[in-house]
């Protein structure tokens, strides 16, 4: 068995037991859950411990043997208020997250640090991990600025989030990360483009939103990436696709990644028993 997440945004459209009862039909052994927008008018579904809407889902996840994986998108922008956030973070913990992710969206770098500081304590309360994820339109737009926090931080729970389409479109490559502490990289997330990148960062947004391909299809070096990080990292998959319906979506997001994941194996134990390794 291939223990692959599935992150929201894949199926955005589906509420959370809409997505854990798809995510399990297709293999997948957990969801991320979008509890917070990550645009003014973009969906998102809330949770609050003590709700009869709270304990369903938890029946369901554990109907469908499916778990939560982290929770999103927590924008660390000028005004946040981390302490409003509590109600979220014990959310996601009670469902058994074990993540929150974020995005740098302050340009005072300094202040987004203590921000990020502060959510990792906060985090840390509940039994969290805080994901910094870099975007090349963000303040955080990439692989060094999200290393930089993470280490001005100095928080034992920050780490980074690398999403291979957001590594490829910013500029990195999967050799960048081999020196950065493994602790650096607890999770990752899969999908697929073409080789050139959208020439503005209106196009590189829609392309992220709506225009990734299953892991495979495309030119990413996916390969590669999987090599540089840790053997323990937990992978999942974004691709939204929204040719595809959602049930087949996340049917195609599976079986791509499953394949990828096999046949990147079969390539280690060939180099294995060739002295290659």
């Amino acid at each position: 068995m291939i223990a692959l997440g599935l992150a929201h945004l894949t199926a955005l459209e589906l509420a959370p037991t809409a997505l854990v009862a798809e995510a399990a039909r297709a293999g997948f052994a957990a969801v991320a859950l979008r509890f917070i927008p990550a645009t003014s008018d973009g969906p998102a579904y809330p949770t609050q411990v003590g709700t009869e809407a709270h304990r369903a889902l938890k029946r369901v996840l554990d109907g469908e043997g499916v778990r939560v994986s982290d929770i999103e998108l927590v924008q660390l922008k000028p005004a946040i208020d981390i302490s409003s956030l509590a109600g979220c973070l014990e959310a996601g913990a009670d469902l058994g997250a074990t993540a929150i992710i974020a995005s740098g969206d302050d340009p005072d770098r300094s202040r987004l640090t203590a921000r990020f500081a502060e959510l990792c304590q906060l985090a840390a309360s509940f039994g969290l991990r805080v994901d910094l994820e870099f975007m090349r339109w963000r303040a955080i737009g990439n692989l060094a600025q999200a290393a930089a926090v993470i280490r001005d931080a100095g928080q034992t729970n920050g780490s980074i989030l690398v999403d291979a389409l957001h590594l490829a479109r910013s500029g990195g490559r999967a050799g960048d990360l081999i020196p950065l502490p493994d602790h650096w990289l607890r999770a990752a997330q899969l999908c697929d483009a073409v080789a050139e990148a959208p020439a503005t960062d209106a196009a590189i947004i829609a392309e992220a939103r709506a225009g990734r391909l299953p892991p495979g299809d495309g030119a990413l070096p996916l390969g590669a990436l999987l090599e540089a990080l840790p053997a323990d990292t937990a992978l999942s998959v974004e691709m939204p696709l929204p040719a595809l319906d959602a049930r087949e979506r996340i049917a195609t997001a599976f079986n791509a990644t499953r394949n990828l994941l096999e046949g990147q194996a079969r390539g280690a134990r060939r180099r294995d028993c060739h002295g290659w390794a």
